[in-house]
Order: C-alpha cells, then structure tokens, then sequence
C-alpha cells in the first residue's frame, strides 16, 4: 500500500488535533464528571498530547492596557479583550430590541473559559420557574434555585439583575445568582422585572417590590423560611433590591434582613468624578449610561426621583448593608456616596472595593480571583445575617 504524502500526513494530524482540542472544551463546558486536576492525553500516530485544564492563572492579555484602565488585571483584561473580538455595535447606535442581542461579558467569559480549558463545575442547585402576578393583570418570571443538599427551611435572596433596566435577562446574569445559592446554602429568586422602554419607570420597581411581597407570601411552596430573607443586587438590580428596602420600611412590612448592592446605579449625576475617569470604559461606558436612562424614564425629572438616584432617598431604617464596588467603573462615585450616606444615616455598612476589575466582575468568579472573593464577602455577610 503507498505510503501517504508527509503533507497530508501532518494535515492528518493537524484535524486530529484540532478535533481534540474542540472535544476537550466541549467536554468542559458540558460539565464532564473528570476532576479539575485531571490531565486529558490525546493520542495520535503513535504521539501523546497532555491537555492540562487550565486556571485564571493562565490567563494572558495579547494587547497593551487601554488607557483608561492602567491598573487593571490580567484575567479582567483578557475578558474584556475577549468581548471586544466580538466586534458588536455600542448600545447607543441600536433599539433597545437591537441591544439585547449584542454580545454579553458572560459570553466573553464562557468564550475564555473555552479559550483557556476552564472546567465548568457541576451545579449545586436545582432550578424551577414559578410565575409572580404583577400590577397590569400579568406576570413575570422568576428562576429559583434550591439547594441539593440541606435541609429545608432554607434562607431566601430575593436577586435583581443588571442591564440599565433595558437589556440583559437572569440567563445573563445566573452565574451571579447561582453562585449566591450554592456559597450561602440559601433558595434564590432571580427576578426577570419588565425592562423599558416597552415598560417604563417605575415598573421596575413596582416588580421588584412585588416578587419580595410574592417571597414573604409564598416561601415555604418554595422550601424557603419567609422570617430569613434578603435582597441582593448588581447595577440597575442594585438600585432596585435598595428600592424594596426602602418600600418594604414605608409599608411596614418585613424589612430584608440584609441588602448587598454591587455597583448599584445610584445617582442620575453624569458628571461625577468616575464618569469623568472612566467615561470610555468597558463593559459600561458613559453613553451607554446615558442610554439606559434615556429609555428608563420620560423625562429629567423622573431621572432625579429618589427611586432613581438614591443618594437623594430618606434612607433612615434600612437593614445592614454590604454594598461592593469595582475601582474601574463609571458607577463607583455615587456608589462610594451612597455608602456614607448609608453611614450617615445609621445603616451598618460594609463598603469594599475590588482594584484592577471592571463593572460586572462580580459574576466572574470562574476567571477572577476578585470576583470570587467579593462574592464570598456578599456570602458571608448574608450567612451571618440569617444566622
């Protein structure tokens, strides 16, 4: 039999490899049941390859730091390097229809967990839907995730997402909500409120006020304890988990145990000292902020209500607060202010900063050492809030 060509023989090889690498982070992202620190061999024509899984550790920016963020990290660079390679239109240049299919950091983070062979852990929750009635004579989605192991009744995180109240779904942010449930052992309620412009301000609010009261009433059909229950919050979610504090004190019912707000949206003031510094940052950049309150309310007045900008609310009686901030982010001024404030109002306050990572790192735990470690700070102080 005629030996074949050496050209074809290393294109032979070439698939080979290439079909194994793609086997391999299929494997990981489908949550294979092989260890983390177990090595993969390929063998081909007599050769072995060790695929070793990899870490954050490994994770290496090809371009130089943007301007805007000359500390930033490694790992947080090469998200964001990752989100850029999409090459999706800004926010302001589409409908709001448009802007929800762009590109996510979520995405950008499954896309370096396949780049760098980052195993997908095996969820520790179930996850059911349920249906809360809201004002209109309709409904909105909730995820609710529940422990494996423990026993029921379990405490319950009442969870709002980001996305400027326009875009952005509790699949965008479940990485958030389920590593919330699985570090504190509690039930989540992921809280899909209706988004603007089709449902305008304050109709985010009003769901979010509506999915607590929904917990409060229905937590035991949920194995959850209605006497243990907190809310927590990223970006425009934030803003709102504060709001339902805030409502839940004006209508005498059960305050939230606790609140954790991370980089919650606090202030209608696009002039501050953050906007300023991080005007052209990433993922979140001024236009877009200016584009999310464009679509949210009707007009500049509704922008300063004190649902909007909280740093203007009578924030007397709020339960203890953990509120995370990221160094890198348009937001982190009304967020600093809004913590004293907190302060001021005698509100115990946890106020800590990540250095070197972006808004939205706080479901990034998979690539980043801070996101991992802020949402351990939000778990511990939620855990000795249910005590």
């Amino acid at each position: 039999m005629p030996q074949r060509p050496l050209l074809f023989q290393r294109f032979s090889t070439f698939c080979l490899l290439a079909t194994a690498l793609s086997l391999f982070s299929c494997n990981q992202t489908k949550r294979a049941e092989t260890s983390n620190t177990t090595d993969t061999t390929v063998s081909m024509a007599g050769d072995s390859i060790t695929l070793k899984p990899g870490s954050p550790d490994d994770l290496r920016p090809k371009l130089a730091k943007p301007a805007w963020a000359p500390s930033i990290t490694a790992p947080m660079q090469v998200v964001l390097e990752k989100l850029a390679s999409f090459q999706a239109k800004p926010l302001p240049q589409l409908s709001p229809k448009e802007a929800r299919l762009n590109p996510t950091p979520t995405m950008a983070v499954m896309g370096v967990m396949r780049d760098y062979f980052i195993a997908m852990p095996e969820p520790k929750v179930d996850t059911t839907g349920k249906q809360i009635p809201v004002e209109g004579g309709t409904t909105i989605h909730a995820r609710v995730y529940t422990p494996k192991t423990g026993s029921a009744p379990f405490p319950v995180i009442v969870y709002y997402h980001g996305g400027g109240w326009v875009i952005a779904d509790i699949d965008t942010y479940n990485a958030s909500a389920q590593g919330l449930a699985e570090q504190v052992g509690a039930v989540v309620v992921s809280v899909a409120y209706r988004l603007a412009p089709e449902a305008k301000f304050p109709t985010q609010h009003n769901d979010a006020f509506a999915a607590y009261q929904w917990v409060l009433q229905n937590a035991s059909s949920i194995k959850g304890d209605p006497k243990r229950v907190a809310v927590v919050g990223e970006s425009a979610g934030g803003n709102l988990a504060a709001n339902v504090s805030i409502m839940a004190r004006d209508k005498k019912i059960a305050l939230p145990l606790h609140q954790v707000l991370v980089y919650p949206i606090a202030n209608n003031d696009l002039n501050s000292a953050s906007y300023g510094q991080y005007a052209a940052a990433k993922p979140l950049d001024k236009p877009m902020m200016a584009y999310f309150l464009k679509q949210t309310v009707s007009d500049n007045a509704q922008a300063s209500d004190s649902r909007i900008a909280l740093v203007k609310a009578n924030l007397r009686g709020l339960p203890g607060t953990t509120l995370i901030a990221a160094e890198l982010d348009p937001l982190k001024t009304e967020g600093k202010l809004l913590a004293d404030q907190l302060k001021a109002a005698g509100v115990a306050v946890t106020y800590k900063q990540y250095d070197g990572v972006t808004h939205e790192f706080f479901g990034m735990a998979l690539v980043l050492p801070e996101a991992k470690q802020a949402q351990a700070l939000a778990a511990d102080a939620l855990k000795k809030a249910f005590n």
